[in-house]
């Protein structure tokens, strides 16, 4: 009995206890409300407020209901890499950055976002030093930087 009770107390701290991915949130919904799923079908859309899911913690919106049923089916192939940060500045830095939801890559059938304002876009950087590198480089900082801070 006391083994039993144990570890429920064990799990019940390990649950509370486990970290969200962090996501770009922007106006409360993730990637300032865009629809991760239009990124897919070539052309980036605004969500609209009244079609949303939570997801990991965050809440995305979708520009129709049909997009929003896609993502339910198969969320992890529509969420932003790097929680909807910056790709190059995680990559680089190891930094959170926030992004244009409108520049934008789908590399190996994932979105990754970049920042974009003030003369710098980092897409072009992210192309020109290397995308699979510095893929590659994120995937590590990430591990280090993702987690929601409890």
């Amino acid at each position: 009995m006391k083994n039993t009770f144990a570890i429920i107390l064990f799990l019940a701290a390990f649950v509370s206890n486990a970290q969200k991915n962090d996501y770009y949130i922007k106006k409360g919904f993730a990637i300032e409300g865009y629809d991760v799923v239009s990124y897919f079908e070539g052309t980036p859309k605004k969500g609209d407020k009244k079609i949303t899911t939570e997801y990991d913690g965050a809440t995305f919106s979708f520009a129709t209901k049909e997009h929003l049923e896609q993502f339910k089916a198969n969320p992890e192939k529509y969420v932003p890499q790097y929680g909807g940060y910056c790709a190059y500045a995680v990559a680089a830095k190891g930094k959170k950055v926030s992004v244009d939801p409108e520049t934008y890559e789908i590399r190996d059938d994932k979105l990754y976002l970049f920042y974009n304002a003030w003369g710098t876009n980092t897409l072009e950087l992210w192309k020109e030093k290397g995308a699979a590198k510095l893929q590659a480089e994120a995937d590590k900082k990430w591990e280090k930087i993702g987690k929601k801070k409890s």
